[in-house]
């Protein structure tokens, strides 16, 4: 296949508003692809050359890519920067000056291997000199492109390939092209959960079959994907559905999955992000206290004040999170990991033994509470009981508890009744947050207008439709520089028409990729005809009202990591339950 072949559907993909025909493109694709290269790609669909947890950037700025189009056409650098500032988009302006200055002499094209391989040969170049090898390897890929190829291409280095796909629309395509029907996206999501790798599901899938595919098995080094929560208002309610529960503290900072392999230790974050190079502190705490040769640990990680001896905010826990100053950041806000769970141990999956039985392992596994802190945990059946464990937590400053069933196993990738959240004023008026998704902006007024966007309108997530549906706009809980860099981080991710997964009656003044979390606080749920969250043909939908945003959480959670539709139901229905 070549790569203006794969260009071509690239460019299908982004045209469409439809999600249903985002799977036919894609599952006409795959069929078309030949089975050695579908993993190769289905990263680059990804806009990427490896696994999202692969270590592999290509590093390419704008102004890089801006002197790679110049070289590549024959033109004056200063031409591409001032079609940039007008179109924001260098996958355009590649396209439109390749129209232009040298259509007519396009090299031979280039098959998707060789573009692939050429790709994953930037994230190999450092040192001396780097940026001119990189630019160069651009320049020379960009004179084999057509107009359509030179536009999709300058947008995978930059991480901005707008084709509005998601994780389970993959597999959607993937279970369509070699089943005939999507309804058995469930046998390879499986894997995906366990292995964090589409390229590894597909190209197993159309080499190997789907036997060998649910083989896949959890593999020190490659993430776990998280189980998630669901909620339940009260203690009363835990106890009448769950009977006997295994209680733990709930806290509010990084979930952090570390992996140890003798002496060498990785770690990712909930949306799969390989996290190693910014946490020094907890690197030496895993080879120092983990009791095994081989090991994956679930954790929560949070900044910790020495001089206090207190255990900071989510806001100062963020600050972490940064390529730069890691020793000097380290010094000023260690963490510390409080471990709640392990899911494999000298060479064993345990995923699939019960809560029990790991939890009575990780107390063998950790030695000490230096850094790695095993979560203190209680096995309770009585409501009132659960209900002094949450007034102690909350009394800590904490945000409440999470209630997990003994004798369930590690559901990888499930929200489901195994592990519910129990926080602080989840009983009563609604005062536990809902994380949405940014959507699109309208654009501001009067002092608004000098920030570019004076509204959000947000949405949550329908799991079952994959698609994210609209709840509210939001005008407050930002500061002046808060809604400048909104309006900065969106224009890099804007869209010319609504995303096929975006289904919202109402239409901002721009779309974005539905890519951005934030956690709002509401004073309540209500039923609302002009939103789509929970709307049928014959019942309005849901909306917040007097929404105000409390922070941004896309670090820590992808947009399909959001606050369910399903979620959002149960939360109107326990709003005043006493």
């Amino acid at each position: 296949m070549t790569f203006s072949e794969l260009s071509n559907y690239f460019d299908k993909l982004e045209s469409t508003s439809s999600r249903l025909t985002l799977i036919d493109i894609l599952s006409q694709l795959f069929k078309k692809t030949p089975p050695d290269s579908i993993d190769k790609v289905i990263y680059l669909l990804q806009g990427r050359v490896a696994p999202f947890f692969a270590p592999l950037e290509m590093g390419m700025a704008d102004k890089m890519v801006e002197q790679s189009i110049a070289l590549a056409f024959g033109i004056q650098k200063e031409v591409v920067i001032k079609e940039n500032g007008l179109k924001g988009d260098l996958g355009l302006v590649a396209k439109d000056l390749s129209q232009k200055y040298r259509h007519s002499n396009k090299k031979e094209d280039l098959t998707v291997v060789q573009v692939f391989d050429s790709l994953t040969q930037l994230t190999t170049i450092s040192g001396v000199g780097s940026v001119d090898k990189k630019i160069t390897l651009l320049k020379v890929l960009l004179e084999h492109m057509d107009p359509v190829s030179a536009k999709h291409l300058v947008r995978i280095p930059l991480g901005n390939m707008r084709l509005g796909i998601g994780d389970p629309t993959i597999l959607d395509a993937l279970a369509s092209a070699k089943f005939g029907d999507k309804g058995h996206r469930k046998l390879l999501e499986g894997a995906y959960n366990r292995t964090s790798d589409l390229g590894l599901i597909g190209k197993i899938l159309f080499e190997k079959g789907l036997d060998s595919v649910q083989k896949l098995n959890v593999t020190i080094g490659k993430p776990i994907r998280s189980e998630l929560c669901e909620r339940l208002p009260n203690a009363q309610k835990v106890i009448e559905k769950m009977i006997e529960v295994d209680a733990q503290f709930k806290y509010d900072g990084f979930r952090v999955q570390i992996h140890k392999n003798n002496d060498e230790i990785t770690m990712f974050s909930r949306n799969l992000e390989n996290m190693t190079h910014m946490f020094p502190e907890l690197i030496e705490g895993a080879r120092k206290q983990i009791n095994a040769k081989t090991a994956i640990l679930d954790t929560e990680a949070l900044a910790f004040n020495p001089e206090s001896e207190e255990f900071l905010p989510f806001q100062e826990t963020t600050k972490r999170r940064r390529k730069y100053d890691i020793d000097e950041m380290a010094k000023r806000l260690p963490l510390k990991a409080f471990v709640f769970d392990i899911l494999y141990k000298n060479s064993k999956s345990l995923i699939d033994e019960p809560l029990s039985k790991r939890i009575e392992i990780l107390k063998e596994t950790i030695r000490g509470d230096e850094i790695l802190i095993v979560t203190k945990n209680q096995v309770l059946k009585d409501s009132k009981k659960l209900q002094l464990l949450l007034d102690d937590a909350i009394t800590k400053g904490l945000e409440g508890l999470v209630v997990k069933k003994l004798e369930s196993p590690y559901v990888a990738g499930g929200r489901n009744f195994n592990w519910v959240k129990l926080k602080r004023h989840s009983n009563g008026e609604l005062k536990d947050t809902i994380d949405c998704v940014i959507l699109g902006y309208i654009f501001g007024r009067g002092k608004r207008a000098e920030f570019g966007a004076g509204a959000l309108l947000v949405g949550v997530y329908d799991n079952k439709k994959d698609e994210f549906v609209s709840v509210s706009k939001i005008g407050t809980g930002l500061t002046d520089e808060e809604w400048r860099e909104i309006h900065k981080r969106a224009d890099k991710i804007k869209v010319e028409h609504k995303p096929a997964r975006i289904n919202s009656d109402l239409i901002p003044s721009v779309w974005i990729k539905p890519e951005i979390v934030i956690e709002v606080l509401a004073d309540e749920i209500t039923r609302s005809p002009l939103h789509t969250a929970g709307k049928s043909n014959d019942e309005p939908g849901y909306a917040l009202r007097f929404p105000r945003l409390v922070s941004f959480r896309s670090h820590d959670k992808k947009p399909e990591d959001a606050t369910t539709v399903k979620e959002l139901i149960e939360m109107f229905k326990q709003q005043g339950q006493k």
